[in-house]
């Protein structure tokens, strides 16, 4: 799904709530610039570093220890063109709302980034900030994997998004 709106090869993937690193060491081995792996877990980062080390990662692949939102608040030295959150299902909604709203707010997002977003099928969509929005979401099992792109806005300052189909591209 994630494949279908964009490369790996050549971009900057940031993977937040990492865990073991499987979806930041997958973006790697598909020839990510960089990729920049947040899990402020002791056990589930000591268990990353040595994913990253084992699978000579090292030059492409970062760990922060930081906790996600104390990361999101300073800006980035460069944006970041794939986003994965894949944070606890008990995360409570209004602070994924918040990790949301910091990417944005502090400059996380490059212009054509697209956020990958995991959580229960029990929960409801994301609160999206209002310069993101989100393109499809897509069951799996228990899963619901969503996806969206910060908004397009045409040199008369209207949303891409809210276009007429056939006037895309049109100036």
């Amino acid at each position: 799904m994630l494949g279908a709106r964009t490369g790996i090869a050549g971009r900057r993937v940031l993977d937040l709530y990492a865990g073991s690193g499987a979806l930041g060491l997958e973006a790697a081995s598909r020839g990510a610039e960089a990729v920049l792996l947040v899990e402020s877990d002791p056990r589930a980062a000591r268990t990353l570093r040595s994913n990253i080390a084992a699978l000579d990662f090292g030059d492409v692949c970062r760990l922060s220890t930081a906790r996600v939102m104390t990361l999101l608040a300073q800006p980035p030295p460069e944006p970041y063109d794939v986003v994965f959150l894949d944070p606890p299902y008990a995360l409570p909604e209004k602070e994924l709302t918040r990790t949301l709203a910091a990417l944005v707010e502090n400059s996380w997002l490059s212009a054509d980034a697209v956020i990958a977003v995991e959580r229960s099928t029990r929960s409801p969509e994301p609160a999206w900030p209002a310069t993101v929005t989100c393109e499809e979401g897509r069951r799996y099992g228990e899963t619901t994997l969503w996806l969206a792109r910060p908004v397009v806005r045409s040199p008369r300052g209207e949303r891409e998004q809210d276009r007429d189909p056939e006037q895309k591209g049109v100036q």
